[in-house]
């Protein structure tokens, strides 16, 4: 790990859910990020919430103090090559991780997940915590 990482959905749920090891983890991380896709899928499951209002305060205060990585053409490039080596392998993942991947390999970054799905991905580091 480069010290650099980026949080996957299930790591953020995990951080508002207070869980201790996790919290540690990334406190021990030189640089933590956070991905469009990522705040997308976290932003769905608050307005499907029954705490809809507190849930979208959370996000939006996590959205103003992390560096937030958005896509363009290199994230697209990055999205192509690794939704087809996935293909050839019969390893699909679900939609919105085959971005999250692409993000992290275009951004040089360490994935941190609980998804073990990611291992089959080519080209980038992912740990799972």
């Amino acid at each position: 790990m480069n010290g650099s990482v980026l949080a996957d959905t299930n790591i953020v749920i995990a951080i508002f859910a207070g869980e201790p090891e996790i919290i540690q983890k990334l406190q021990l991380q030189r640089s933590v990020f956070l991905c469009v896709p990522v705040l997308g899928e976290l932003r769905y499951g608050a307005l499907a919430s029954t705490r809809v209002q507190q849930n979208i305060a959370k996000l939006d205060e996590l959205a103003r103090g992390t560096t937030m990585l958005e896509c363009n053409v290199e994230t697209a490039k990055s999205y192509a090559e690794v939704k087809l080596s996935l293909r050839k392998k019969g390893k699909p993942v679900p939609e919105n991780d085959v971005w999250i991947a692409a993000l992290a390999r275009q951004h040089n970054l360490t994935l941190v997940t609980r998804d073990a799905h990611f291992r089959h991905v080519d080209g980038f580091d992912c740990e799972i915590w």
